[in-house]
C-alpha cells in the first residue's frame, strides 16, 4: 500500500464515532494531495477502516453504499438531515454543520 494511502487511513481511524471529515478536510489535515487523491485512497484501501466517516462535502451518502453507510450513521448517532420528499430515494444527507470534525483533541496525532 502506498504511504499516502496509509496516512489517509490513519486519519480515517482518528475520526470519532458520530463525526465525519470531508475528502478535502483529510487532504488539508495531511498537508498533501487533494480530495480526489483521498477519495482514491479510500476507494482502493478504505474497507478496513471506518470509511463512512470520510465523506463528500455536500453531505450526500456514498453512491452504491448508501444503506450500509446510513446504518453506521444511525448506530453512531451521526447528525443527519432528512431528505425532501421530492429527493430521489428520499435518503437523508449528513448534517455537515453538526457532524463535521476538525481533528480537535488529537494532540500529537495532528498532521500525520
Amino acid at each position: 500500500m502506498p504511504d499516502y494511502a496509509e496516512r489517509v487511513l490513519d486519519v480515517a481511524e482518528l475520526i470519532p464515532p458520530g463525526r465525519v471529515m470531508t475528502y478535502g478536510d483529510v487532504a488539508e489535515w495531511l498537508g498533501d494531495g487533494g480530495p480526489r487523491q483521498v477519495g482514491r485512497a479510500m476507494a482502493l484501501y478504505g474497507g478496513a477502516v471506518p470509511w463512512w466517516r470520510v465523506v463528500r462535502s455536500d453531505g450526500a451518502l456514498l453512491a452504491g453504499h448508501e444503506l450500509r453507510a446510513l446504518d453506521h450513521y444511525r448506530e453512531e448517532g451521526t447528525p443527519l438531515r432528512e431528505a425532501a420528499r421530492s429527493a430521489e430515494g428520499h435518503l437523508p444527507r449528513l448534517d455537515m454543520k453538526r457532524a463535521r470534525w476538525d481533528g480537535a483533541g488529537t494532540g500529537d496525532m495532528a498532521h500525520i
